[in-house]
């Protein structure tokens, strides 16, 4: 299912699981190696909120069934950070190996290309439990690829987003309808735009939980979205599956696991047993309060005060008189508003620092980084303002390791650095542009070009003319530029003619060419390859003494000698 956080859980409610209202009962096909939900024709819509209300398509989803389970009211105590987890635990707390090696991955990635998305894996653990279990108890292989499909039901419009089949069932095995794919639950349209290769295998597999966390935690971050922040962290959520009762189930994981988690063997997971948003059961989920506490419960087995036969005994005085109307002190609010920030802090201007260069070849990785600075209305530095950098242009230039927008996060002394430009195969213009949202919108722009690779190899083709008699013309020579055997078009080439020597040519001798102002010369600026790596040098002279020359021509790190021969006229005698 598709789900977006907001900021972190509330810390008051660390030991309390938020309760979802229930909205279905677990069917008998969901346990364990049985599919995330029932069959199609087991679905109920009654009480559970249509399309429509769950906003367009569903998210990731397509409003797919989700697990409705809540953690339990005793959470476990967390021995110092995130990252260092008891061996030990509450059972609900152990997450199996291989999926929590997948969410940590992913944090891991992400922080290194968004890092000022600050994704955290406990939102993808407790995303991942809601929609498929954890992978139905870490049910992987070696890989992380679920042993068994996790699919949800065929999205035909019937209580669900009505979706038609995108991938000819290549990943749902549904030519009809899409269905939710995987421990993440991403239907093969959303997949499409989304999809990651967390596991490093050169595949995108919804199937398996490297890939599936890794996408779950680009789909979080999308935009500009900073998840430490509860309002970004919320519309995260809500982005993946556009449902209040699902945001309040996923926060409520997230806080527990928060509080301390340990990793279990694969297939060792606790599996979840109550209801899922599409199978009403009896009453709520147990494992927390209700979302709105009733006031005052009796204790169990205790009958009401309405039912009791016996006179409900007077409270005891208060030893302390009331306070007089109005000198209550008022609750505090459940929200501190946040301060505006003051000029000082927020940037309204956007400067270069450095720059990438101009060129790279094919396949290479541009020198330099494009970085700016921010300031504030007073000149000074601005920290902390998130610096979008997007590639426009030329489709094969990404940043290190495959994106093509990255948000960073300026640094005390207000600079944001992007990372380093790798040029793809593909050649021609682009653009790097710097975006930063302060009081106005600022940008600024990068430029660089891609240029072919240089030829490796060069090679003499056709039936030239090599040997000529003085004062004729040397004629359809033609050589052909390659790299790694394919033809390297538009590239700069430079011929000139040597001595039979090999020394630089002596002025008045050898085959020379001649310019546009008739003067001669034995070497040519300006010229290039051909888009299919053909050069043809253009009709030179041969010129006396007779003897041997050498055209020599000169493509990228590649150069050709070719042997000229000029004959002396024949020695006309008289008769």
């Amino acid at each position: 299912m598709a789900a977006q956080f907001g900021r972190r859980l509330y810390r008051g409610a660390a030991t309390t699981a938020v309760a979802a209202v229930a909205v279905a009962a677990l069917s008998a096909s969901q346990a364990p190696g049985s599919p995330l939900v029932a069959a199609d024709s087991d679905h109920s819509s009654a009480g559970a909120a249509t399309p429509t209300e769950q906003g367009g398509n569903g998210g990731v989803s397509g409003d797919s069934p989700y697990y409705t389970d809540l953690p339990p009211l005793n959470t476990p105590d967390k021995p110092g950070g995130s990252a260092n987890l008891p061996v030990t635990g509450p059972a609900e707390s152990g997450i199996p190996a291989s999926v929590l090696a997948a969410y940590k991955k992913a944090q891991g990635t992400i922080a290194g290309t968004d890092a000022a998305c600050r994704l955290p894996w406990q939102l993808l653990a407790a995303i991942g439990k809601v929609e498929s279990g954890q992978a139905r108890g870490g049910r992987v292989d070696a890989q992380g690829t679920t042993l068994s499909p996790i699919l949800g039901p065929a999205l035909d419009g019937n209580g669900f987003a009505l979706i038609k089949d995108t991938d000819n069932g290549a990943y749902d095995g549904d030519r009809t309808h899409d269905r939710a794919v995987g421990p993440m639950q991403f239907i093969p349209s959303t997949w499409a735009t989304w999809g990651q290769d967390g596991n490093g295998d050169g595949r995108k597999d919804p199937n398996n939980v490297y890939d599936a966390a890794l996408a779950a935690g680009r789909y979080l971050c999308a935009g500009d979205r900073d998840l430490s922040t509860a309002t970004d962290l919320d519309r995260a959520v809500l982005s993946y599956n556009h449902s209040d009762v699902y945001l309040r189930t996923v926060r409520s994981w997230f806080t527990y696991y928060n509080r301390g988690t340990h990793e279990v063997p694969d297939g060792t997971g606790v599996l979840p047993t109550g209801p899922t948003s599409r199978n009403p059961g009896p009453s709520r989920p147990v494992g927390g309060p209700s979302s709105t506490p009733s006031p005052s419960p009796s204790p169990s087995g205790t009958p009401r005060p309405s039912e009791s036969p016996e006179p409900t005994k007077p409270a005891e005085p208060s030893p302390e008189p009331s306070k007089p109307a109005g000198t209550a002190k008022p609750p505090a609010p459940s929200h501190t508003p946040k301060p505006e920030p003051s000029p000082a802090y927020v940037a309204s201007s956007m400067e270069k620092v450095s720059s990438i260069g101009s060129t790279a070849v094919a396949g290479e990785t541009f020198e330099g980084h494009a970085a700016v600075r921010t300031r504030s209305v007073r000149g000074g530095p601005v920290a902390k303002e998130a610096v979008t950098f997007s590639i426009t242009g030329n489709s094969g230039v990404t940043f290190e390791g495959g994106l093509r927008t990255v948000v960073v996060p300026t640094g005390a002394d207000g600079i944001a650095t992007a990372p380093a430009v790798r040029a793809g195969e593909k050649t021609g213009a682009f653009q790097v542009n710097a975006n930063a949202r302060g009081v106005s919108t600022l940008s600024v722009s990068f430029s660089g070009t891609v240029t072919s690779h240089l030829p490796d190899a060069l090679v003499l083709t056709g039936n030239p003319k090599l040997t000529a008699v003085a004062g004729e013309a040397f004629e359809g020579i033609t050589v052909a530029a390659t790299y790694k055997g394919k033809p390297v078009g538009e590239v700069l080439t430079y011929p000139s003619v040597v001595t039979d020597g090999r020394d630089p040519d002596a002025p008045g001798q050898g085959p020379f060419w001649t310019n546009g102002a008739g003067d001669i010369t034995r070497s040519l600026d300006e010229q290039y390859t051909e888009a299919n790596g053909v050069y043809k040098v253009p009709t030179f002279y041969a010129d006396g003494p007779a003897g041997t020359y050498t055209l020599r021509i000169v493509v990228g790190d590649a150069a050709l000698d070719i042997e000229l021969t000029v004959v002396a006229p024949p020695v006309h005698t008289g008769s």
